[in-house]
């Protein structure tokens, strides 16, 4: 395979065109567009397809774009391990997944004792939803996956949960929407307007039969499934929102929220997802040891 043909239908894929791609890579479209078909001859596949002026990947370019990422990733790998052999420090990458499920503040305070370990550390940090992360996992694409929820047994991934910890959960609201509220908590969410977690959340279940028991009816204002933008809402006034009780003082300080209640019945629980049932991986080791300690306790 020719890289050059390769690494041009790279720089395409990723530009969205080739007029795009010839900007970036100081070369005229005739002449990226002859070097695409070059490819496409060699693999016996077309990699786009035009739809009105513009191009778009087909199954096969998809696929080749996946293996493409690969092969460029690497090669800047290398090219930064070589370098910092020569300097005589070797970096040492770790590829984390978050689960987008989960809150920010958590997420950075789980990764956080990862850049403490002794050796020098590059974290390269992704986030998506759970399934697709695991799927990078189990390609070791990922060295780790940090969730709200463990692995189900019916994947057929080989990978081992790793409890980290629980939270139980505390309810804000902006001062100015709190003057209205009346009564006791739990009781003074019932017709209040409340902003709630999507339907993916690991904790929504247990808020719709917390509600029941209680028989509380507050006014579903939004469902989300970023806490982050559920939060902001909630910063606006536009509604009452839970987040983890471990993170109160950051969520009061960054939002200007108060709390109005908290409870121990409904728990947000936290793993790590790795392929090593018995954990050697220095980060994920410093990770679980923190997590378990000083975080959840």
């Amino acid at each position: 395979m020719n890289f050059k043909h390769l690494y041009y239908f790279w720089v395409t894929a990723k530009a969205g065109g080739i007029m795009r791609a010839g900007e970036q890579l100081h070369t005229t479209p005739q002449t990226l567009s002859g070097q695409i078909k070059l490819l496409e001859g060699w693999l016996g596949r077309t990699l786009f397809r035009k739809t009105g002026r513009n191009l778009e990947l087909t199954e096969d370019g998809h696929l080749a774009l996946g293996y493409a990422d690969q092969i460029f990733a690497l090669g800047s790998e290398l090219e930064t391990a070589l370098r910092q052999a020569h300097g005589g420090k070797r970096l040492l990458d770790f590829k984390v997944g978050v689960a987008d499920s989960v809150t920010k503040s958590i997420a950075y305070r789980l990764l956080e004792p990862a850049l403490t370990v002794s050796e020098p550390i590059r974290l390269v940090c992704s986030e998506g939803k759970f399934p697709d992360l695991l799927a990078q996992l189990a390609l070791n694409r990922l060295d780790l996956v940090i969730a709200d929820e463990p692995m189900s047994r019916r994947l057929s991934v080989k990978a081992f949960n790793h409890s980290l910890g629980r939270t139980t959960m505390s309810f804000f609201c902006a001062p100015e929407l709190g003057s209205g509220l009346q009564g006791a908590f739990p009781q003074c969410l019932n017709d209040f307007p409340l902003l709630i977690p999507g339907a993916q959340a690991s904790v929504r279940q247990q808020l719709e039969g917390w509600l029941s028991r209680y028989q509380i009816h507050p006014r579903i204002i939004g469902e989300f499934d970023d806490g982050a933008l559920m939060s902001a809402f909630g910063r606006e006034g536009r509604g009452a929102f839970m987040a983890p009780t471990i993170t109160e003082n950051d969520t009061m300080a960054q939002f200007g929220v108060d709390v109005i209640g908290r409870t121990d019945e409904l728990v947000d629980e936290f793993y790590a997802v790795s392929v090593e049932r018995r954990i050697t991986h220095p980060c994920v080791v410093a990770i679980t040891d923190a997590a378990r300690g000083r975080l959840f306790g």
